[in-house]
């Protein structure tokens, strides 16, 4: 495809190295003029704006948020001999090669069992010798100084002795060896470890000695202080970060998933091979676990329904399994995993991105239309109070690259055949509460309409850092369209989800810029944005495999969730933003965004008591710029408050085990001074109190 794609986008990085200084806040000359008018409201901001979005993309969630440390804990791939394989990233899993078990000793001494496994297709099975220790183990483990639990699946010839040895050194003091009580059946042992020394060098290994063989069915390794199976860390930090919202598991992942497999026995759940990604997943992070996640860091799952290679009676019963009393079949299969009562999930996502090929389980949209109410009247049937949330796919998307790309036709027409968002209007209107929409905007690109191609332009800061909004506006400009062909939209009940949504992936100050000029674009479309959910959720925060802080990223979503109003008000200036400069449609909207105050870029709303005004405020020029302001409709007192995202520059990041770059810095000011003073590339929010 001549054009980007999310899967491109996803795992698209780059950084921009400027060094720049933000001055502090002083009276300058008035050199733009705008008017914020309180009385002129637009419908509240939804506590939803502030989502994320995860998925089980590759090893993500497993190597993020879950607390094991091992790889293949189920015995996937066979134990083998170790090959020569790329030294993975310091302290850093992601990316870096799946780790695998090898033998302690001869190639020959463990063997695979297809005839009886533990799960999965084979379990290992160690041949022992004597006195000479046999075993399986795993190395390159990234420990802290701290306490793990260990869980072994174990069964063993009479007379064999097995142990499990925890290694964190060279040095013979380095290590922690435990016995293990085992029988002829498969038994589970809890075992616990003190690993003295934290490193990224770890080795768990589990031998035996004595006449005969042990099996081993499943391993697993957590710090003890994990948290229902997530890391203590990264619970806490985003619980810190209060996302109001979470879509999960996914994502492209969901089109080949099968949830059936993510329930009950963690060690007994099925290893498999995501054809999606291309990565094993052994299904330990399943729906319980992530809706035991939702409630720890108080957020409402948004939860995401398979429609490729599933079925609407595998809906029906996801829904009765999360939703459903003790009393009827799947309930009651959720009581006995351990979770008595329903979970009661309101939010269902009902397939991902089902109109592009790239998804398992894709058909044409005639028969896709027909697909989706069989699974809505399935699940309705189970939970009549669901609200659900259908695959979009406006015109703006099937064009710039989430569509399929036809040679001589690379705009797609609203209410055309190609136009899916139109297909679901028109089939399957009454059957959803909210389409959902995406967005992956290239940098320093534009797509070309006549070619169907994305091409490069020049862009001054500004521009760039309005990439994201010009897509929101892509997307509002089609619902101005959607609205004239469907009037029943014009009543406001059906909402846009717009669930995955991200720009630049850099995670550094620079981004930071985009992110807060993409939320003024949302709160410029409260009429029908209800959610969002930002790609990754776990891009708010940096994390290596044992340590984590928010990032930069989370800390312009901590700026604008903490400290911005929730009922918008109307923004006026003398400096309109400048006309297209390419061809409208595409990734072109009708009208460049942004408020009329250029180049710099605000946004105002009353907090829910209209006792405060909050005015929002983007300079991403690399020119400190003065706005002269009036406040008409609410009267301020004499002291005001700000908060700044505060950066050494452009390319400021916070990762561990560094001092913290971009960081929320509170102060204050004049409010009735009438002029603001905006610093270079400066993020502020200015705090009016009513008088």
């Amino acid at each position: 495809m001549p054009h980007i794609s999310r899967r491109g986008a996803l795992t698209a990085m780059s950084a921009l190295s400027l060094s720049i200084t933000l001055p502090a806040y002083a009276a300058g000359s008035p050199s733009l003029s705008g008017s914020v008018n309180a009385a002129d409201t637009r419908s509240p901001i939804s506590p939803f704006i502030y989502g994320g979005f995860i998925e089980h993309i590759g090893d993500l969630i497993n190597d993020s948020l879950w607390s094991e440390v091992l790889d293949d804990r189920k015995f996937y791939w066979p134990v083998v001999k170790p090959e020569p394989a790329p030294a993975a990233a310091a302290n850093r899993r992601r990316g870096a090669p799946p780790r695998k078990w090898h033998p302690t000793g001869p190639d020959d001494s463990v063997t695979m069992d297809t005839k009886a496994p533990y799960v999965g297709v084979h379990s290992p099975v160690v041949r022992l010798t004597g006195a000479t220790p046999l075993g399986i183990g795993q190395g390159d483990l990234a420990l802290a100084k701290k306490a793990y639990s260990v869980r072994l699946v174990v069964a063993a010839d009479a007379g064999v002795a097995v142990t499990a040895t925890l290694i964190w050194g060279s040095d013979p003091a380095m290590r922690q060896s435990v016995p293990v009580a085992t029988k002829t059946d498969w038994t589970t042992v809890p075992l616990t470890f003190n690993c003295g020394v934290a490193t990224t060098t770890g080795r768990l290994e589990i031998t035996g000695t004595g006449p005969g063989t042990f099996r081993v069915g499943a391993v697993s390794l957590m710090p003890a202080d994990n948290v229902g199976g997530f890391r203590a860390d990264m619970i806490a930090l985003l619980r810190e970060m209060d996302c109001k919202i979470m879509r999960m598991p996914g994502g492209n992942f969901l089109s080949a998933y099968d949830w059936h497999f993510t329930v009950g026995d963690l060690d007994k759940r099925p290893p498999i091979m995501d054809p999606v990604w291309n990565a094993v997943q052994p299904n330990d992070v399943g729906v319980d676990e992530l809706l035991h996640m939702a409630r720890l860091i108080n957020v409402e799952p948004y939860w995401c329904v398979s429609t490729g290679f599933d079925s609407p009676r595998s809906g029906a019963e996801l829904v009765e399994y999360v939703n459903g009393g003790a009393n009827t079949e799947w309930g009651a299969k959720r009581a006995a995993n351990g979770h008595p009562e329903p979970w009661r999930v309101k939010y269902w996502d009902i397939g991902n991105e089902m109109y592009g090929h790239w998804q398992m389980g894709h058909i044409a949209p005639e028969q896709y239309y027909v697909k989706h109410n069989l699974f809505v009247d399935a699940m309705r049937a189970v939970d009549p109070t669901i609200y659900i949330a259908a695959p979009g796919g406006f015109a703006d998307e099937m064009t710039t690259g989430q569509g399929i790309f036809i040679e001589g036709q690379p705009q797609v027409a609203i209410g055309s055949e190609r136009d899916w968002a139109y297909g679901m209007f028109k089939n399957c209107m009454g059957r959803f509460d909210a389409l959902q929409t995406h967005a992956y905007p290239a940098e320093n690109k534009r797509y070309d309409l006549s070619t169907g191609k994305l091409v490069d332009i020049t862009q001054s800061l500004n521009e760039w850092s309005r990439g994201m909004a010009q897509r929101i506006q892509t997307m509002a400009d089609c619902w101005e369209a959607y609205k004239k062909a469907f009037p029943v939209l014009n009543d406001g009940k059906i909402k846009v989800f717009f669930d995955e949504w991200a720009y630049h992936f850099g995670a550094d100050y620079k981004g930071c810029l985009a992110v807060a000029i993409a939320f003024h674009e949302f709160y410029r479309h409260t009429d029908f944005i209800e959610a969002a959910g930002y790609t990754m959720a776990t891009g708010w925060l940096n994390f290596t495999p044992t340590d984590s802080v928010i990032s930069a990223t989370g800390r312009v979503f901590q700026l604008y969730n903490q400290h911005f109003g929730v009922i918008p008000v109307a923004v006026t200036g003398t400096s309109p933003v400048p006309p297209p400069r390419y061809p409208i449609g595409g990734d072109q909207p009708s009208v460049n965004t942004g408020s009329a105050t250029w180049p710099l870029d605000v946004s105002a709303a009353l907090t829910a008591d209209h006792k405060a005004l909050i005015v929002s405020v983007v300079n991403a020029t690399e020119e400190t710029q003065s706005l002269k302001l009036a406040i008409n409709g609410f009267a301020p007192g004499r002291a005001g408050r700000t908060w700044r995202l505060d950066a050494p520059g452009l390319d400021a990041q916070n990762v561990v085990g560094a001092a913290a770059q971009v960081t929320i810095k509170e102060g204050s000011f004049n409010p009735r001074a009438g002029t603001l003073t905006l610093p270079a590339t400066s993020i502020t929010l200015f705090e009016y109190k009513l008088a």
